[in-house]
């Protein structure tokens, strides 16, 4: 996979990138996985947008009687989550004011109470993702294959190849490519190092905030350049 950097500075921008990178046609689905840990500390937005998560992490942090090692690798703890959950989450520990100060020292303490050893990796550290624990967001698109783009719904992206000669030969490619891999974005992974300690007080991002992406760079750049536009980062 490849780093796309797109200026992302941020959590205002981290924000609207989130929303832009879910919300368009080439979407083909979604896995956003989100720990309990993260929802459970997110707090009420006031909004009602995590009641939901909310509803189902606050008993698996809080009730011995589930069974649930909450310092293991158990999948169930691990939800999967909406855009907007996912955006709320972000939000939550990265927007700046007295909820995520308040959120980030929930984290604090159940990471401190359940994991072994602080998360001390380089932030957004790609190198590093396997051993990231408890692993607290990973979430990523799937986008439409070239094969089953549509001549109408998505025209712009197969006119972007400049002829149709161009446009078969990149979909060839995708079929026969062994092994086959879907085109696809995601957000890098994100730890207890990355939400506690990604963004400051005034709302700025220690490191740049990169996708990481898979597929023909054509379509991808095509796509990107309207996630930019839709998130109004250029």
């Amino acid at each position: 996979m490849i780093a796309i950097d797109l200026g992302v500075e941020n959590v205002d921008q981290v924000l609207r990138l989130v929303r832009a990178l879910g919300a368009h046609r080439y979407v083909a689905g979604r896995l956003h996985l989100v720990h309990a840990f993260a929802i459970a500390s997110a707090g009420d937005d006031g909004a009602g947008l995590l009641d939901e998560a909310r509803a189902w992490a606050l008993p698996v942090v809080g009730n011995a009687s589930l069974g649930l090692d909450l310092g293991s690798r158990d999948e169930r703890l691990w939800r999967r989550c909406s855009d907007a959950e996912l955006g709320g989450v972000l939000e939550a520990f990265w927007f700046p004011g007295a909820r995520s100060r308040a959120a980030r020292a929930r984290l604090k303490e159940l990471v401190a109470a359940h994991a072994s050893g602080a998360d001390e990796r380089p932030l957004f550290d790609e190198s590093s993702e396997e051993s990231i624990h408890p692993l607290l967001v990973d979430a990523g698109w799937e986008l439409v294959s070239l094969r089953e783009l549509d001549p109408e719904r998505h025209k712009g992206a197969m006119a972007a190849f400049g002829d149709a000669l161009a446009f078969e030969a990149a979909r060839f490619e995708e079929e026969t490519a062994i092994p086959s891999t879907p085109p696809l974005y995601e957000l890098s992974a994100l730890g207890p190092a990355e939400l506690l300690g990604a963004a400051d007080d005034s709302g700025h991002l220690a490191q740049p905030f990169v996708v990481w992406s898979q597929g023909n760079e054509t379509y991808l750049d095509y796509l990107f350049r309207g996630i930019e536009r839709a998130a109004k980062l250029v």
